[in-house]
């Protein structure tokens, strides 16, 4: 059974003529006519009753006629797929991204992606580093944002910034006058943090090794949202990105207190499986991220 065969008889099925349907399919008369008596003799069963003046398909005919229509546009259906992956900027692409960058870094990257390469909008999958790292290894995400380091076999990454680390204490804080701050006087029980398993939280203790590690769930957060909430209620201080802490994320009840060089600092990169097939969608993020223009960010691309 083939396609060609498909295309014939749905053409004498709409014409009713071997001539008008051998036309139409730009081959000869005799052609289609063995073509199709053959691909009956394969079904084991008539699908045209053939008068003197007329072809007409029989009841059985009817049926195969409809499914060889709905074939054929399966089979189109997926010439206009490949086709389209042809365009490595044209349909979606799954990008996942880490909690701790995705709000504050997608509003931009998504409005000068949409400069570069209209035709690829961003699928987004806001998870845990762990959990992307599992996503890109099954294919279901086609790269990811992530903090360095990020080694996984088989994934390829990009450093795409580095982002400067700030204290953010209260107003009213003795901190809020300091012009600036000693990773290691960020100590003690007041110091809030992201939960166990953030990679975020990981960075801040390694670039202030003295801050202490409370058990208690009223110094923990789930989210940097959170601890920038609980620092404004005066529960303590924090170390946070400096992308989350400018308009409209900071607010008038907390005080932002630079680092002393060397500043803290995280490296946040692009990563991607070993032979992914839209190399030019790789660059298209690369150029979106190169296009940014942010104080807050150190570019790298």
């Amino acid at each position: 059974m083939k396609l060609t065969e498909l295309r014939y008889i749905v053409a004498l099925a709409q014409d009713k003529s071997f001539s008008r349907a051998a036309e139409r399919c730009s081959v000869s008369q005799p052609t289609l006519s063995v073509a199709i008596a053959r691909f009956e003799d394969e079904l084991g069963v008539h699908l045209f009753e053939r008068g003197k003046s007329q072809v007409s398909p029989t009841a059985i005919g009817l049926q195969v006629v409809e499914q060889a229509q709905r074939t054929l546009q399966e089979a189109e259906r997926i010439r206009q797929i490949a086709q389209g992956g042809r365009d490595q900027l044209e349909g979606p692409l799954r990008l996942g991204v880490i909690h701790t960058i995705g709000p504050y870094l997608l509003p931009q990257l998504i409005r000068a992606l949409r400069g570069i390469a209209p035709a690829m909008p961003l699928l987004i999958e806001e998870n845990m580093t762990s959990a992307l790292a599992e996503l890109l290894d099954s294919n279901d995400i086609d790269v990811a944002i992530v903090a360095l380091p990020f080694e996984v076999p088989g994934i390829l990454t990009r450093p795409l910034y580095d982002e400067a680390f700030k204290v953010v204490v209260p107003r009213g804080h003795a901190w809020e006058a300091r012009g600036h701050i000693g990773p290691e006087e960020v100590t003690g029980d007041e110091v809030l943090l992201l939960k166990a398993g953030n990679c975020f939280r990981d960075q801040v203790l390694d670039a202030c090794p003295q801050v202490s590690r409370p058990d208690s769930d009223v110094r923990l957060g789930h989210s940097i949202g959170t601890i920038r909430c609980m620092v404004a209620s005066g529960l303590g201080v924090s170390v946070l990105p400096a992308g989350a802490l400018r308009q409209p994320y900071s607010n008038d009840m907390i005080s932002v207190i630079p680092f002393r060089p060397p500043v803290p600092s995280r490296r946040v990169a692009l990563a991607w499986r070993v032979g992914f097939v839209r190399p030019k969608a790789i660059d298209a993020l690369l150029a979106a991220v190169a296009s940014m223009e942010d104080g807050d960010y150190q570019l790298l691309v």
